[in-house]
């Protein structure tokens, strides 16, 4: 299906734009000239609001912002059919105040800022929300100072379903000043907004938060392996730990999931596998021992190369499953 404009088009300029984006759905790309992009921005009431990224958090935050009373214009590399799709990040940099990038490492955050630098202008706000290495947030960061608009570090940790519900949690670095300034675009999509300091330690801090859930994750894997390859029910496992001082809400998320046996991503095993290599880099870089994650990163990497990287990470316990990384040893259940 063609682009949609997601608001009809009123004006004779808004007609031209809206005939402009009813091309071929393969290229997906709206022309528009510089005067009708004009008209568009100064539409009164609206506060008009990009996404850049359009994955399994991406997506969802638009459609939180579309529930709003705001323009949300959006990209993503491989074109979708959603209202306002754009052909480039600069086009959503011509229309939109504030931008928020949802892209899954620190190259694909400096490529996307490279593509919006020359159309930035004091009146932006870009944020960062994908999990990154610091060094390329500070990179990031440096570069649209350069261009005078501000910058937000701000990672998020929850889910698809917390996406759904608008329930995420932001870590912010930065200019506090500047989190006041875009909170309410920010609480459209959350539950909580944190404010962690500096632009970089946000990213950090995320890192060593998703060290902890991929270690977690391995060491339940294990021990659903050493249930059910003894054959004992899993479920009577389950019952165990629920009453058990090492249960948590991650444990509550993802051993459902083990023993359905359903890995359709929440969070995606390669991405998680990106976030441990960052933290181990960073272990390298400042002389911190990881070896629990070294390990965990190895038998994530060893799941990737039998194709499970876009499953959910909680894959980890497919090697124990009859028809998932062989895991021909495990009792049926």
């Amino acid at each position: 299906m063609p682009p949609v404009i997601h608001n009809p088009p009123t004006t004779d300029a808004e007609v031209k734009i809206h005939s402009a984006c009813i091309s071929r759905a393969s290229d997906m790309r709206c022309k528009r000239s510089p005067s009708a992009v004009n008209l568009i921005m100064q539409k009164e009431g609206l506060e008009k609001v990009g996404v850049i990224g359009l994955g399994i958090i991406g997506s969802r935050v638009a459609e939180s912002l579309r529930k709003t009373d705001r323009d949300v214009y959006v990209w993503n590399r491989s074109p979708k059919p959603v209202p306002n799709f754009l052909g480039s990040p600069g086009e959503v940099a011509q229309l939109a105040d504030i931008i928020q990038i949802f892209v899954s490492n620190g190259e694909a955050l400096k490529e996307v800022i490279e593509s919006l630098k020359d159309n930035l202008e004091k009146r932006h706000v870009i944020i960062a929300s994908g999990t990154s290495d610091p060094e390329s947030v500070v990179d990031a960061y440096q570069t649209v100072r350069e261009r005078g608009a501000a910058f937000l570090d701000a990672p998020f940790t929850g889910s698809r379903g917390a996406a759904e519900k608008g329930a995420l949690v932001y870590y912010v670095g930065g200019d506090s000043r500047v989190l006041e300034r875009v909170r309410p675009f920010l609480e459209a999509s959350s539950r909580e907004i944190l404010y962690l300091g500096r632009v970089g330690e946000a990213s950090l801090i995320k890192i060593a938060t998703n060290m902890i859930s991929a270690v977690t994750t391995e060491v339940l894997a294990e021990a659903y392996g050493l249930v059910v390859t003894a054959g004992v029910d899993p479920h009577r496992f389950a019952a165990a730990l629920e009453q058990n001082a090492c249960y948590s809400g991650l444990i509550a998320m993802k051993l459902p999931q083990i023993l359905a046996r359903d890995y359709e991503p929440h969070f995606s095993l390669k991405h998680m596998f990106k976030d441990a290599q960052y933290a181990l880099s960073l272990g390298k870089q400042l002389g911190v021992e990881e070896p629990v994650l070294s390990t965990t990163a190895s038998v994530m990497f060893r799941s990737m190369q039998k194709g499970l990287g876009e499953m959910d990470y909680s894959v980890l316990a497919g090697r124990y499953q009859e028809g998932l990384e062989g895991g021909d040893k495990a009792a049926a259940v």
